[in-house]
């Protein structure tokens, strides 16, 4: 009888064990559904400034391409101001970070729910990468822009409200051919980086979109 009631206790305390643990691996998938909605409402915007931008170089790239410089300084200004500007994608990663750091991650028993996690995370890395080496191509454009652009009409044209087109068509630092090459180049640059992460972007957001869709199905979430 002893035996007995020690082993009902143990499993009733297995059981309790199973429940709770169930529990809290259905709380890590809500929470997790919860980022990946913060996620592809930072993703909208960010598409839509990368969109701009890419408009933005396709003017510049179009101007400096065909020399036509005099006469368009107000353009120039303009977009050679925007092409430093950038909105930074940062992924919601509360709940892979709390999964990682408490070793949580083996409480998702439901293997393929685990696998796009993971997936989802190894994505968002990469775009990590992509977004590093963008900036440091901005700011090997900054010495370019410094000897073409004056500061003072720079500094003019930026507001509360962000940035203006400078009044008139104020002369540049220098008329160089081969520094409106150079910066042609600083251009291309950024313009294949800011390309490459609006499409990385528009994957991720798609993969958001699924596998919330899949866990909602898979743990019955509404």
């Amino acid at each position: 009888m002893l035996f007995l009631a020690v082993f009902c206790g143990f499993l009733a305390e297995y059981q309790l064990e199973h429940v709770i643990e169930h529990n809290r691996e259905k709380q890590f998938i809500q929470s997790f559904i919860e980022d990946l909605k913060t996620d592809t409402a930072a993703i909208r915007p960010n598409l839509a400034f990368r969109k701009q931008k890419l408009e933005r170089m396709d003017s510049l790239m179009f101007l400096l391409s065909k020399g036509q410089i005099r006469g368009n300084e107000n353009e120039l200004y303009y977009f050679g101001r925007t092409l430093i500007r950038n909105i930074w994608f940062q992924s919601n990663d509360r709940t892979i970070t709390q999964l990682r750091n408490s070793g949580s991650l083996r409480l998702i028993r439901n293997e393929q729910a685990a696998d796009s996690i993971i997936a989802y995370q190894k994505f968002v890395d990469i775009i990590n990468v992509a977004q590093v080496d963008e900036r440091g191509e901005r700011l090997n454009s900054y010495p370019i822009l410094s000897q073409i652009f004056n500061p003072f009409v720079l500094d003019s044209m930026v507001t509360i409200d962000g940035i203006s087109r400078p009044t008139n068509n104020p002369s540049l630092r220098s008329y160089d051919p081969g520094l409106h090459q150079e910066l042609g180049f600083q251009v291309h640059q950024i313009k294949g980086s800011t390309f490459i992460i609006q499409s990385r972007l528009e994957i991720l957001n798609k993969k958001a979109e699924n596998v919330i869709s899949f866990l909602k199905e898979e743990y019955h979430l509404k």
